[in-house]
């Protein structure tokens, strides 16, 4: 005879059957899933004219990340209002010119989500992106570095604002 406890499966068909229960209520689902009702409503949304290059570039990337290249629509479900800020700034002082040698290109936008039925404003928010540049010692250089970082930044931004955007539309 053996003096083992023996292990009884009702404790462990227990714990199996709630694991079970707890992993039947979750659900994983991914903003872009595909579903022709979102894409549609994604495809159908209106983005205010930008006030500058910068604006350009987040409304350009807006365009194509929620149209997929076709543009915008003739006839929109929903417009974004958008007011798009940038600014530059020196972060690291050369020591013996008191010189920036680095900084960081500041992209910014205020923007509300409106439904064009009924003109109820579905999301009014704010995003922000920081973008750092390094600044080389020629002048030329220096400005096509920035220009670079705010097209980095304006980038990431239409992303930020489009993943706001699926949320709201995708409830």
């Amino acid at each position: 005879m053996s003096s083992e406890p023996v292990a009884h499966p009702i404790p462990r068909l227990l714990l199996g059957l709630s694991l079970a229960l707890m992993l039947a209520g979750c659900q994983v689902r991914a903003l872009h899933d595909g579903s022709a009702g979102r894409a549609e409503s994604l495809g159908a949304i209106a983005y205010s004219q930008p006030e500058s290059r910068i604006g350009q570039e987040v409304r350009n990337h807006l365009v194509f990340l929620t149209g997929g290249g076709a543009g915008e629509p003739a006839t929109p479900q929903y417009t974004v209002d958008m007011n798009v800020q940038s600014r530059t700034m020196g972060v690291l002082l050369e020591q013996s010119s008191d010189v920036p040698k680095a900084g960081r290109v500041i992209v910014s936008a205020d923007y509300t989500l409106t439904r064009v039925s009924d003109g109820a404003v579905l999301r009014t928010g704010r995003r922000q992106i920081v973008a750092p540049v390094d600044y080389p010692a020629q002048e030329f250089a220096k400005l096509r570095a920035i220009r670079d970082a705010e097209d980095r930044g304006a980038h990431q931004l239409a992303e930020l604002i489009r993943a706001d955007i699926a949320t709201i539309i995708g409830r």
